[in-house]
């Protein structure tokens, strides 16, 4: 039952990091772990994007497919990632972006803060104690590899 939470300050609006992690196709150009990515179905309604796609993640020998459902729901800035089949009992993730304040006062344009969590478990213990460590790892790594995304198509001059 690995869980993993963080908050990040980013230079970036809410809306571009947002269009960042929704861009899920993406993935596989800069994300650890993640080799291949493919959204298999994509419905709109309400204002919201709901999205089925398979990830397959590998490491050394070990190469894993699931399928989620991802939820993007831009008038709130979150991503909800439910898991829906693979290789894990469960599997929970949510995206947040907030503008960031200064001091209480009025909104800044200058940034965000990126709330990234992550629960989950794998289905066999063996799997779980092979990429258990690694899952983690890379877990840990996504809030910075997506702000480094962020830098590189947004530009990095903007203060935090």
């Amino acid at each position: 039952m690995p869980k993993f939470e963080t908050v990040r300050p980013v230079r970036h609006t809410p809306e571009q990091m947002f269009a960042l992690v929704a861009d899920v196709e993406k993935y596989p150009a800069f994300l650890p772990l993640c080799q291949k990515l493919v959204v298999r179905e994509r419905r709109e309604s309400d204002g919201k994007t709901l999205l089925v796609a398979d990830m397959t993640v590998a490491y050394k020998m070990v190469r894993e497919t699931f399928t989620s459902q991802v939820l993007l729901k831009p008038t709130e800035q979150q991503i909800d990632v439910k898991y829906v089949d693979g290789p894990f009992r469960y599997l929970d993730n949510r995206w947040t972006f907030e503008q960031r304040k200064e001091g209480g006062g009025p909104q800044i344009e200058s940034g965000c803060d990126v709330r990234f969590y992550i629960d989950y478990e794998f289905k066999s213990r063996t799997l779980g104690i092979l990429m258990g460590s690694m899952f983690d790892y890379a877990f840990r790594r996504f809030a910075q590899a997506f702000e480094t995304r962020a830098d590189e198509i947004y530009g990095s001059s903007t203060p935090a």
